[in-house]
């Protein structure tokens, strides 16, 4: 709270020259995104009827993200501001009850059915998994199926994406009524996209013999592997803190690896793969990304991609190794 005071009293100097903030001279609907996947969302659903500012920079983590006072008036004056609503994004009630925000506030995780995050066999949760319920209990390390918390990662999903994209098109329509219908007409062509996406992904997966991945790194994807029924193996849940797997932890991925056959280990984007690379040179096997779509690069953004190309990416990726 005292650096949050200390970028308040700030305002009134960056007011006037903060880069970047909403255009309070221009009709058009200011909407900031907190992350990625809400941003691309946001400018599918926008079309070219409203500026949409990303908030987070290329390639920040959002879980330890801290925000500037240029960020605070960025998300003071804007008509919509689209964020998570989950545990990686705590700041932003801060940001809100501090910064006496004039528009609406949309939280993505509201839009679909959430599910939980749990541990499953070999995964690592120990200490520095950080959620907020083990804040009151000692760190331990979590039994086998037993609930974490709320999986904020919905976007993984093809499916939960369409169901945010038509959302945020009825958010930006509820504000901008005059364009109400050609919001609602881009947010359900991007929504349809996603869902001929959805179908590929299916008819992939039910192609195969056995769908099973190992991530050696964070597993942020269980709705992607909820959809498409998909056995996982992991390093560390998803919101985990670690970088440092246990010798067991790494045993049992290879040893998965080996017993299933499977020609690779995954590792997801902005890691630095050394646990991957670790458990694929042990299994004999390559170590490949899959791109979460938390957040993109600065030359990937600035290049124009977007959630389907990065998951088309994905489906590529996954026809090449497992197919």
């Amino acid at each position: 709270m005292k650096r949050i005071l200390t970028l308040l009293i700030c305002l009134g100097i960056l007011s006037g020259c903060a880069p970047d903030l909403p255009d309070e001279t221009t009709d058009r609907l200011q909407v900031v995104a907190a992350i990625f996947p809400a941003y691309d969302f946001a400018r599918a659903a926008a079309g070219d009827l409203a500026d949409v500012t990303l908030l987070l920079p290329p390639g920040a983590e959002s879980h330890s993200y801290e925000p500037s006072p240029a960020d605070i008036l960025r998300v003071q004056r804007c008509d919509l501001f689209l964020y998570l609503g989950g545990e990686s994004d705590t700041w932003v009630d801060t940001i809100l009850s501090a910064a006496g925000m004039e528009g609406t506030a949309m939280r993505m995780v509201d839009c679909v059915d959430l599910l939980e995050e749990e541990t499953v066999e070999g995964m690592q949760s120990g200490p520095g998994h950080d959620h907020e319920h083990e804040e009151a209990h000692e760190s331990h390390n979590h039994g086998l199926g037993e609930v974490t918390g709320m999986d904020e990662h919905i976007w993984t999903d093809p499916e939960n994406a369409a169901a945010v994209t038509e959302a945020v098109g009825e958010a930006l329509a509820a504000l901008d009524p005059e364009n109400g219908n050609a919001y609602r007409a881009s947010a359900g062509e991007y929504a349809e996209q996603l869902r001929q996406l959805d179908q590929k992904f299916t008819a992939f997966f039910d192609g195969l013999p056995k769908r099973t991945m190992v991530f050696g790194d964070r597993f942020p994807l269980r709705y992607f592997a909820e959809a498409y029924n998909v056995d996982y193996y992991a390093a560390f849940p998803g919101c985990g803190a670690q970088t440092e797997p246990s010798a067991a932890t790494v045993a049992f991925l290879t040893r998965k690896l080996q017993e299933e056959g499977l020609p690779v280990v995954w590792y997801i984007e902005f890691s630095n793969h050394l646990v991957a690379d670790s458990i694929a040179e042990a299994a004999g096997v390559d170590a490949v990304m899959f791109h979460t779509c938390h957040s993109v690069s600065k030359a990937d953004l600035e290049a124009g991609a977007t959630y389907l190309s990065i998951m088309e990416e994905n489906l590529r990726t996954l026809e090449a190794v497992l197919s």
